[in-house]
């Protein structure tokens, strides 16, 4: 089980603080600052997009799994763990990114609230319809 808390630490983990987000807080004007240029600046919209995409998958596969694997017998949760890492990673890769390349946008919008709202939205527009 060590591997899907390790990867959800680096990607679906990081991704709960975002889409969990009440829309309220999201949507929430953001202070003026003087500050430099928004990082998000050098992030190409294609790969905001994508990440905004995979955000939500992950979030989606994440809550599904989660479910799963606390309903599961001691001997199938491994397994779900195992499945879950390779969902949540083809969940990125199928949208272009690597995961590097995912975490470190992530990272990014952290430390950017205005790509952080950005991410927000594209990942709530990829959630599915319930």
């Amino acid at each position: 089980m060590r591997p899907f808390i390790s990867f959800a630490a680096a990607v679906a983990l990081s991704a709960t603080w975002l889409v969990a987000l009440p829309p309220a807080i999201a949507q929430q004007p953001i202070p003026e600052k003087i500050q430099p240029e928004s990082p998000s600046a050098a992030i190409p919209e294609n790969k905001l997009n994508a990440a905004g995409a995979a955000l939500g998958r992950v979030a989606a596969l994440r809550t599904a799994y989660k479910q799963k694997i606390a309903t599961a017998t001691d001997s199938d949760k491994g397994r779900l763990a195992d499945e879950a890492n390779d969902a949540m990673r083809q969940a990125v890769t199928d949208q272009g990114l690597s995961v590097g390349e995912y975490n470190s946008i992530l990272e990014t919008a952290q430390n950017d609230p205005k790509l952080r709202q950005q991410l927000v939205e594209l990942a709530q527009r990829a959630l599915p319809e319930k």
